[in-house]
């Protein structure tokens, strides 16, 4: 059986142990550029001795993003960005991964908080694209991608992936879930196209198969490539675990190592009841019928119950969020719980033992 805190070597990658930093968007880019904020936000994580740091969700292209405050990577200026970050991960022996995304028809969004939802153009919003012209609910309608589009954005993952490669990125995880751009070509809800990428299981599949497929092609055999998806809309006629068990074998096939399973994001009112470990069965299920690595999501915030995840075979490693966000040093207190010795960074060794 495997534990929480043994290693995990995927390709010529070791992850010191199963305990991973989900993806969190923090909508604080300037013009896609990190900053100082996700310095701060990046580094907490880096010091906790997490085995992998997964940076959020970043545009290939500009129009990628989800909001104008999230970052994107299509410049090499924009990749340098996150250099310092990865450097500071890397010295305290944490890899660090990098979320590779399109939002479609879910971009060209204000920031959270801010008094409107849509980005104008005044305001450095974005015409949408799609598969198709349908809108997500309470979202402008978006311009359905042509097939020379299909190809360029193929192009651009590659591109950026070569550009997050190049300054030190450990990890590429393609983000294909939460009803962004892929989702909404591999759902039969969000796409309507009579074309190679629309209509059946295979054409929906085709967009995200190619690019996952070009970028295996492109990047060294020893990177790592994860990823994400959602393995269920949660409604009748939408996107299921069965459709997901399928699309990973096929995504193993093209050198694709690991899926991150997470759920949902295509249907704004989806009857998701969220309770702790609540998507950990669809990693089991894809892990064990598709026969490929997964990591387990969504409210894992107990020691024992990590733990329990990786012990069963469940899943292979547990991202975090929120426990992360209250704990940015999880980790060192998990493995304490479980009675496991860790590497402490040594400016906070004097920590272990209270007086």
């Amino acid at each position: 059986m495997n534990s929480l805190f043994d290693p995990l070597v995927i390709r010529e990658t070791i992850f010191h142990n199963r305990v991973w930093v989900s993806p969190m968007c923090q909508y604080s880019a300037t013009d896609g550029f990190v900053g100082q904020w996700h310095s701060a936000h990046l580094d907490s994580f880096s010091t906790g001795a997490p085995g992998l740091v997964m940076v959020e969700a970043t545009g290939v292209v500009p129009e990628g993003r989800i909001s104008i405050a999230c970052p994107s990577i299509h410049t090499r200026e924009h990749a340098e960005s996150f250099r310092p970050m990865i450097d500071f991960a890397h010295s305290q022996n944490v890899r660090m991964g990098i979320q590779l995304a399109h939002a479609g028809r879910k971009g060209s969004t204000m920031r959270p908080w801010d008094d409107h939802r849509m980005a104008s153009v005044a305001e450095g919003g974005w015409e949408c694209v799609s598969s198709s012209a349908i809108a997500f609910h309470g979202y402008p309608v978006p311009r359905a991608l042509s097939i020379n589009e299909i190809h360029q954005l193929r192009d651009d993952f590659v591109a950026a992936a070569m550009r997050a490669l190049e300054v030190g990125f450990d990890v590429l995880e393609i983000h294909a879930a939460h009803g962004y751009l892929f989702h909404q070509f591999y759902s039969p809800l969000a796409n309507s196209r009579t074309d190679e990428y629309g209509g059946s299981f295979e054409n929906r599949i085709r967009f995200l198969l190619e690019t996952a497929s070009a970028i295996r092609a492109a990047i060294p055999e020893s990177v790592p490539l994860f990823v994400r998806i959602s393995a269920t809309d949660w409604v009748d006629d939408g996107w299921n675990l069965i459709d997901s068990i399928e699309l990973c074998a096929r995504l193993k096939e093209v050198g694709v190592d690991l899926i991150d399973v997470s759920t949902g994001g295509n249907v704004h009112d989806a009857p998701i009841t969220a309770t702790p470990g609540f998507q950990v069965p669809f990693a089991a299920a894809i892990r064990n019928e598709a026969n490929i690595l997964t990591t387990a999501v969504g409210l894992i915030t107990e020691p024992e119950q990590a733990q329990y995840i990786i012990e069963v075979g469940e899943a292979d490693a547990v991202f975090l969020a929120r426990a992360m966000i209250r704990n940015p040093r999880w980790a060192l207190n998990a493995a304490e719980k479980l009675g496991v010795v860790i590497e402490w960074p040594k400016q906070f060794d004097r920590g272990r033992t209270l007086p």
